[in-house]
């Protein structure tokens, strides 16, 4: 009998529809349901933007193929935004345009690796990376972030894990699972650990758009000469709240950008068109709107660490962007019983194994999605299990 292939099946199931099919269970004794396993954000997108979606929608024009890259109707002022956050120009023909981030990670390391060599990935990681990774027979390599160091890795470390095998450094700042945000120093050493070994750095930038300092500086990356080793990815998901429309960036040097339309012309042809044109005409006018969101989600992270700051054996080991990382009380069960536990009580949390090796004692809940009045009542939920 055929089986399908022994990477996939090697693959472990993402832990959020599993763990939702538990939550369904939940019988509403304790309360309305608090769901804390998605990074997704909660409100609706800016209404001019809602507007502008309505209208590409029902555009005939829009309904066709695009460019294998997209559309230089979003990709000039995406450049053009980046090029206000980074303080250097960069060149809409840098951008590729994609169904989302997570297709932008599979299409970088599609890009850099194939199978039977190695990636360094950030450990905690974010689960759907690793299982890129596995699906694609490249070894996931991990790359210890320690509660001690605030979830920074160490580029030093990082040095003595790269082997034969090795093709790129991931890294994920802010930081999914645990909200850490890497110092731009560390990036720049990272940056220049892969230049002088000859492999590439992958950053993901998902949520670069709720750095608690609007006009602190990221990086200073794109001021250097970066094309010959970086792939910044990002999503536009979170910060224009539009998840459901699948859009995202992978931003590489020509010789990365000559390869990818290999792929995309193989796994999408084009990101959806009508999103990129709404997007793209609506970005400048979105300033105010996306500081204002970036506001609120600092508000919520901090209304979040304030409400589990003295929940009795619970250590909050790190907060930031849509994240906080606990670790569980010493009697506590292992992290996928507590889960469990949790979801029949009407919380729903990810266990920290989701997310690598050594995360046993973990718990990542994602507080973008409920609101400041709601944060007070995470704590009771917690303080049953």
């Amino acid at each position: 009998m055929a089986t399908p292939s022994q990477w996939l099946l090697d693959t472990g199931s993402p832990p959020i529809p599993a763990m939702r099919a538990r939550f369904a269970a939940y019988d509403g004794a304790n309360g309305a349901p608090i769901d804390l396993s998605q990074a997704a954000p909660g409100d609706p997108p800016a209404p001019p933007l809602l507007a502008a979606l309505g209208t590409a929608a029902s555009d005939p024009r829009l309904s066709g193929y695009g460019p294998l890259a997209g559309e230089m109707a979003l990709r000039a002022p995406f450049a053009a935004e980046l090029s206000r956050l980074y303080g250097t120009a960069i060149d809409p023909a840098e951008i590729t345009i994609t169904s989302g981030c997570n297709q932008a990670f599979f299409a970088a390391m599609l890009a850099v690796a194939r199978a039977g060599e190695a990636v360094l990935l950030p450990t905690p990681w974010y689960f759907n990376h690793e299982m890129a990774l596995s699906m694609l027979g490249i070894a996931p390599v991990p790359l210890p972030c320690r509660p001690e160091a605030g979830f920074v890795p160490d580029p030093e470390e990082a040095a003595r894990l790269i082997d034969a095998r090795t093709r790129a450094i991931v890294l994920v700042t802010p930081n999914n699972p645990t909200g850490a945000i890497y110092p731009p120093e560390v990036i720049a050493a990272f940056a220049e650990l892969c230049r002088a070994r000859g492999l590439f750095l992958v950053l993901d930038e998902t949520y670069v758009d709720f750095l608690p300092d609007a006009d602190r500086r990221p990086h200073d990356l794109f001021a250097g000469a970066w094309r010959d080793v970086l792939l910044r990815l990002s999503s536009f998901s979170k910060s224009y709240a539009i998840p459901g429309h699948r859009l995202g960036s992978l931003i590489a040097g020509a010789a990365v950008q000559a390869q990818l339309g290999k792929v995309f012309d193989t796994i999408q042809i084009c990101a959806p068109r009508a999103a990129q044109s709404a997007l793209g005409q609506s970005l400048p006018a979105l300033r105010d709107w996306r500081e204002a969101n970036r506001r609120e989600m600092t508000g919520r992270a901090e209304a979040c660490r304030a409400a589990l700051g003295g929940l009795n054996g619970w250590r909050v080991e790190s907060v930031g962007a849509y994240f906080a990382y606990l670790r569980l009380p010493q009697d506590a069960p292992d992290a996928w019983d507590a889960a469990r536990r949790l979801a029949d009580r009407g919380l729903l949390a990810l266990p920290g194994p989701a997310f690598g090796p050594g995360q046993e004692r973990h718990l990542r809940i994602a507080f973008a999605n409920i609101g400041r009045d709601r944060m007070a009542e995470i704590p009771a939920r917690l303080a049953m299990l």
